[in-house]
């Protein structure tokens, strides 16, 4: 315990925090505080009090010191690890987090230059992502039971971050925020209808389209016809289930098939959730085969998990448990390798805390579906699900992630010369896309009908 002991002690600063040891000796951290919330820091959104975390294996203490990048995920998962009620563990990752603002960049980051050194070979590694791997990582995320995503994301099930829009998130519904986000992203691309293209419709690709939201949107608003790729074949199985059932199979088409693979040519592109993907060593391979799959006037959107600060590498326990192969990129390196294939970068965009406010949304409807997920799965990967979740939503929230929209042009004139245009369009599409808020109040839903 005394490792572990070490770091809380030089940790926690704010707030209160008491460890219960495998053994019942207890182990108290942190002042406490006389601003009117008990032991519990306001900023964090959480319960009064001291939280109370009780280690229910002799191995906890050792096992969470020792693998500052793993050992924490892996106790809780395992049970060794158990939050006290009133609170739970994404109170106390919040806690942690809140208390030690680096804690990210320091205090779990390895120590000593080989071990640094280490970890970031074995990061690029995981990163090389070929064809056979790509797929195999893409089932391991995203083949999970259609059933598991319908409990946790918004009606349209889009794994991605949702649009705040509202100076208090909370009075926007993650199903409003999602389609506010996908109109964001609709306008950058500067779609026309076939009406203003010559009465032909647009073509576009969308790269990664997870359960076919974005492309069925794209649709609807602008009549355009959309192939959307992806490597999950549940996901691409419900994508042509949806295009069926709206009979726009015809024009809303969706592949099996990695994104290196395709062929033709198309008047937009866009990747949302795809860049995290790749794997850095396949970043030339990216903006070279989507330079030549996009036409001269075209415009390419991309919406992806990113860094702040400079390259970095993704933590053991993520690559690990949810996202194997997965990287999140610094903005340097996404506009450095499109500058190497003659890509012009006309707009970035830096949202910071709204995928904090997605990932609460996420995490609390997971916690109201405890009882089927436990049933799909099994006690350990309930807990592990939290902890993936409260643990990314920390790194938005406390860290410094962010997501970064970038969009790329190979013609500087293919779209106009000032942004206004992004709000204007972002604006008529919300107006047809705002979901009336009865639809989320069972009284008033009840009164409607």
């Amino acid at each position: 315990m005394w490792l572990l002991d070490k770091f809380l002690q030089k940790a926690i600063k704010r707030g209160r925090m008491i460890v219960t040891d495998y053994d019942g000796k207890e182990y108290s951290y942190g002042p406490g505080n006389d601003d009117g919330n008990g032991d519990y820091p306001p900023e964090v959104g959480g319960r009064p009090g001291p939280i109370r975390i009780r280690l229910t294996s002799k191995k906890a203490a050792a096992h969470i010191a020792r693998y500052p990048q793993c050992g924490a995920g892996e106790a809780f998962m395992w049970g060794w690890l158990v939050v006290e009620e009133p609170h739970d563990i994404r109170d106390m990752i919040l806690f942690v987090t809140m208390n030690a603002k680096k804690l990210g960049d320091a205090s779990l980051k390895p120590k000593g230059p080989f071990r640094k050194a280490l970890q970031k070979t074995i990061a690029k590694l995981d990163g090389i992502n070929l064809r056979s791997s790509a797929r195999k990582n893409a089932e391991h995320t995203y083949n999970l039971t259609r059933e598991l995503y319908e409990r946790f994301l918004d009606e349209d099930r889009q794994y991605t971050m949702a649009y705040y829009r509202e100076e208090n998130p909370r009075q926007t519904t993650l199903e409003q925020a999602q389609m506010d986000k996908k109109a964001h992203l609709a306008a950058k691309l500067y779609l026309k209808s076939p009406e203003d293209n010559g009465g032909v419709p647009m073509k576009v690709l969308d790269i990664g389209c997870g359960w076919g939201g974005f492309a069925m949107y794209l649709h609807e608003m602008y009549g355009c016809e959309v192939l959307g790729v992806a490597l999950a074949p549940d996901q691409i199985a419900f994508c042509r289930e949806r295009a069926e059932a709206a009979g726009v199979a015809d024009k809303v088409k969706f592949e099996l098939m990695d994104y290196r693979d395709v062929t033709g040519e198309f008047d937009r592109i866009s990747s949302v959730g795809l860049l995290e993907h790749v794997g850095t060593v396949h970043y030339p391979q990216f903006f070279a085969h989507t330079n030549r799959l996009l036409k001269r006037d075209g415009v390419m959107v991309s919406h992806c998990c990113g860094r702040s600060g400079p390259p970095g590498f993704t933590d053991a326990w993520t690559r690990k448990y949810i996202f194997p192969g997965g990287y999140i990129p610094a903005l340097s390196e996404l506009v450095s390798q499109s500058e190497q294939f003659k890509w012009q970068v006309t707009d970035v965009e830096a949202m910071r805390f709204h995928y904090s406010w997605t990932l609460e949304e996420w995490y609390k409807r997971t916690v109201m579906h405890q009882e089927e997920i436990t049933e799909m799965y099994d006690e350990t990967f309930y807990r592990m699900w939290l902890f993936y979740l409260a643990g990314a939503e920390q790194s938005f929230r406390n860290g410094t992630m962010v997501n970064w929209q970038v969009q790329y042009v190979k013609d500087r004139a293919a779209i106009p010369m000032t942004r206004e245009y992004i709000e204007e369009e972002s604006a008529r599409l919300r107006a047809r896309g705002k979901i009336p808020s009865w639809r989320f109040d069972p009284a008033l839903q009840e009164a409607a009908e």
